[in-house]
């Protein structure tokens, strides 16, 4: 097919061991939009897993043993080269992975930003100093732990990338990243052509990619190699169950940061302009494949019909198509499978009995940012994940419904609530089982620094900041006796 293939990247390779490896296989990276071909890619199996964990253990005692300016200074090179190369990427990111310009530049920006902040963090407190009984210095220090896994999704390849892997490295760990077969450029290849570029130390960061095909062997290896100390892994629940598990088997560290079915909830004092925006953000960013995205919106009762009016208004004014053409915000799901999915939960609420108040339709790999209302628990949409643009918006009567209806999944990732009354809206936050809530904002909200994660089925640990420090570095406790501790007689 590569007479079929257009003007995409010049894939080099995978990125093992400070080297370029080409694979007799490679795999169709396709634009989403359109079906065409946009690159050839490496198809990896176990074999270059292995040699690129390999790599990366070889490298560690050099690394890890490098100043933490060392390290920090490798890092903001990365930060540089990459905002000289936010062009490239945006271009690749609509491309590949179907985004809107918009979101290509906020992305780009941000990942910039996880490079910076990171290096940041090599100048930070790797411990403490503790009282002793026994007149000893005594000290607990964070150590970078190994070799660490990181397997990144396609929905935001670059910041859940980055943020998998820039604060281990950071820590003196040394990495092998294994990006989406959907994103294989923007989500891994390219941040090799960085941080090479960057002059970051062979073996220390290395790329393998595969196809759909052989994403389960590679998974393997990278999870189950001795060598491999810490896995960090974004993507759905029932995978990152998975992970969790063979990890656990293995007493392995891992940082799982899985699925949502975050709530937007409107109280009756809202702000109108407010509460519609961050809905409409909020569900159809980035055709509303993000993890934390709004998939239910709940408005009280009292401006139900208000709030409706306004937020279909504003939902029907996104333009849809290929997003190479900027006007066009909403683009293509990144695949049939995605598509398959919104459209069965699409139909199984429409033949139970809900109402399209905007939307339903569905060509090719694009669909219209639906509103639903009139929808029940019994509906797969109220309790299942979607990762599409199509969003219910159900009334509430009191504060106690809403948080009954928000809390009523196997998620727990984010939430938004709009209200002028910030005492009762912390009050609320405090009582919805997630790990984060935004309070007049929607629920998608992320920065470098912050502690971003879930609780119940939408993972389990932190990224972020001194939290992804602490997941990936091992706690030791070092003591220096000046005080003579005694002994026994006897020995």
């Amino acid at each position: 097919m590569l007479d079929e293939v257009r003007k995409g990247p010049s894939i080099r390779g995978m990125y093992v061991g400070g080297e370029w490896l080409k694979t007799a296989a490679t795999f169709d990276d396709v634009d989403p939009s359109d079906g065409t071909v946009w690159a050839q890619v490496p198809d990896g199996r176990r074999s270059e897993a292995s040699a690129a964990i390999e790599a990366a253990h070889a490298a560690f005692g050099d690394w890890s043993s490098r100043t933490f300016s060392e390290r920090a200074h490798v890092l903001l090179k990365a930060a540089d080269i990459w905002q000289r190369r936010i062009p490239d990427f945006v271009t690749a990111m609509q491309a590949e992975g179907g985004g809107w310009f918009g979101k290509g530049m906020f992305e780009a920006n941000y990942v910039a930003e996880v490079f910076r902040a990171a290096a940041a963090a090599c100048y930070q407190n790797i411990g403490e100093i503790m009282p002793s009984e026994h007149h000893k210095f005594s000290t607990a220090v964070r150590v970078p732990m190994g070799v660490i896994s990181v397997i990144s999704p396609w929905n935001f390849p670059g910041i859940l990338s980055s943020r998998g892997f820039a604060f281990p490295l950071a820590a003196g760990n040394c990495i092998v990243l294994k990006p989406s077969e959907d994103t294989p450029y923007c989500g891994g290849i390219f941040f090799a052509e960085v941080l090479e570029e960057a002059g970051i130390p062979a073996g220390v960061f290395n790329v393998v990619t595969c196809s759909r095909d052989h994403v389960a062997e590679v998974g393997d290896e990278l999870v189950e190699n001795p060598l491999v100390e810490g896995i960090s892994f974004t993507g759905s629940t029932p995978v990152g169950r998975s992970i969790a598990a063979k990890a656990g088997a293995h007493l392995k560290k891992c940082c799982v940061e899985l699925g949502g079915k975050d709530s937007l909830i409107i109280r009756a004092d809202a702000d109108m302009e407010r509460a519609t925006q961050a809905a409409n953000f909020g569900s159809f960013m980035h055709q509303g494949q993000i993890c934390m995205s709004v998939e239910k919106v709940l408005v009280h009762e009292s401006i139900y019909p208000q709030f409706l009016k306004e937020f279909v208004e504003r939902a029907g004014k996104l333009a849809v198509g290929d997003t190479k053409q900027q006007d066009n915000v909403i683009g293509p799901l990144i695949n049939d499978r995605q598509v398959a999915r919104v459209k069965a939960q699409l139909d199984d609420a429409v033949a139970k009995g809900a109402k399209v108040a905007v939307g339903g339709g569905i060509k090719g790999r694009f669909v219209e940012p639906t509103i639903l209302t009139d929808v029940t628990p019994d509906m797969d949409v109220y309790r299942n994940e979607t990762f599409g643009p199509l969003v219910p918006v159900i009334p509430f009567r009191t504060d106690d419904d809403a948080i009954a209806i928000s809390n009523d999944t196997e998620y727990g990732l984010s939430a938004g609530i709009i209200s002028q009354d910030e005492q009762e809206a912390l009050a609320m936050a405090n009582r919805l089982e997630t790990g984060m809530c935004h309070i007049n904002c929607s629920s998608v909200n992320d920065e470098p620094h912050i502690p971003f994660g879930g609780s119940k089925s939408s993972g389990v640990g932190r990224h972020g900041g001194r939290w992804s420090m602490e997941t990936f570095t091992e706690t030791r406790w070092i003591t220096l006796d000046r005080g003579g501790r005694h002994y026994p007689p006897v020995f």
